[in-house]
């Protein structure tokens, strides 16, 4: 079975790495050369060339080069791992089986854009590695292999990241294998569910009128790999990339933004609506006690 792999972040580098380990049949690579929205890309091009397998850069999957050279390629079914435009019917059907996505959120629900961010702003106990049909539309197909994964209050968006991956690669052996013997079980997705937006700037802001919760979220949904969450000081932004929560008693009447506490380390603590959130990394910022960050 000849693939044609689609991608330009680190997953699909981590995905198409796994291919080749397992000697799957790549016969070809679509990437990109740089991304200015993708906090996590990553050029395919240096592994392609490792390996000898042919590759191009695009900027749209649905131009003619990419057309041509999936012409020229001739593979059979179509892998895309990590791309964030949609791909028109007139490109799908230059596979013979279609196109394989990977979404790592438990579709149906969650489409859309920021999985691993949402899922951790929001707090879920639980996420997926789901490997589908892909349609036109963003995220529909019938899923094809779906393994959950469980979202602890001690992971970020790196520790998760690492665990989607770690199971995906798991999956990636028994979706060549199941495609090659024509033994995957289509499963439709049923019509309820929902579909994430795509991010802001504004939505990493941390507004300390917000609970320590919703704030511990933000900011480890937010850690690298991906930009970070951000205080403003005088009209300037300051990542956070690391906090923690802790309980208060006898502050019930500080107003949330103010600076309870300097340490020597450089960390800070800073009064929210419900809790203290110690800030234990973030962008060098001067501080002083009795002050306050506004929204």
């Amino acid at each position: 079975m000849k693939i044609l792999f689609i991608g330009c972040v680190q997953s699909s580098y981590t995905l198409l790495r796994k291919l080749i380990n397992i000697h799957a049949n790549v016969a070809g690579v679509i990437t990109k050369k740089e991304s200015s929205f993708n906090s996590d890309f990553r050029d395919l091009f240096p592994l392609c060339q490792k390996y000898h397998i042919e590759c191009i850069y695009v900027q749209n999957i649905n131009d003619y080069e990419s057309m041509n050279f999936i012409q020229k390629v001739n593979a059979d079914i179509g892998f895309c791992f990590g791309w964030s435009q949609l791909i028109k019917e007139k490109i799908i059907n230059l596979l013979p089986k279609g196109i394989i996505g990977f979404h790592p959120a438990l579709l149906p629900y969650n489409r859309g854009r920021h999985p691993i961010i949402w899922a951790l702003f929001l707090g879920l106990p639980e996420t997926a590695s789901t490997f589908f049909q892909i349609d036109t539309t963003a995220d529909t197909g019938d899923i094809l292999l779906q393994e959950k994964i469980e979202i602890t209050y001690e992971d970020d968006a790196g520790t998760l990241y690492k665990k989607i991956m770690e199971t995906a690669c798991n999956q990636i052996e028994l979706l060549v294998k199941g495609l090659e013997q024509n033994s995957l079980v289509h499963v439709q997705q049923h019509p309820q569910g929902n579909t994430w937006r795509k991010r802001g700037i504004n939505d990493g802001r941390i507004d300390f009128r917000m609970s320590g919760r919703s704030i511990y979220n933000l900011v480890r949904s937010l850690t690298k790999p991906y930009p970070g969450a951000h205080i403003v000081k005088a009209q300037k932004q300051y990542r956070v990339w690391k906090v923690c929560e802790i309980e208060m008693t006898g502050l019930e009447h500080i107003e949330p933004g103010k600076i309870l506490e300097i340490y020597n380390d450089g960390t800070f603590d800073v009064k929210a609506a419900d809790k203290i959130i110690r800030v234990l990394e973030c962008d060098k910022i001067s501080l002083k006690k009795g002050e306050y960050l506004y929204p």
